[in-house]
């Protein structure tokens, strides 16, 4: 799913909230969980899941066009960890 469609879909289920409204809703939810896993925190979203960030240490890598040795620098990487709900329901699509 889109952001775009996750607007049509909540404009749709909800009649009485506009397109703009809908769309500034969304817009405001994501930058709000930017802000907080860029400045470090942890989101916790209960029967979804949950956000963090994982580091990754420096490494030795491989261009894969010359072969040669390259040092990839240490990094933090969003993680999703999914709530017991979320796995419930995703198990029961089998």
């Amino acid at each position: 799913m889109t952001k775009s469609e996750l607007i049509q879909n909540l404009t749709a289920k909800f009649p009485q909230l506009m397109g703009k409204d809908a769309e500034l809703s969304v817009r405001a939810i994501l930058e709000a969980m930017t802000a907080n896993l860029a400045s470090g925190k942890r989101i916790e979203i209960r029967g979804f899941g949950s956000f963090s960030l994982n580091f990754r240490p420096p490494r030795v890598g491989r261009n894969p066009k010359t072969g040669s040795k390259v040092q990839v620098p240490g990094k933090h990487v969003p993680h999703f960890k999914a709530g017991k709900e979320l796995r419930e329901r995703v198990d029961q699509l089998k």
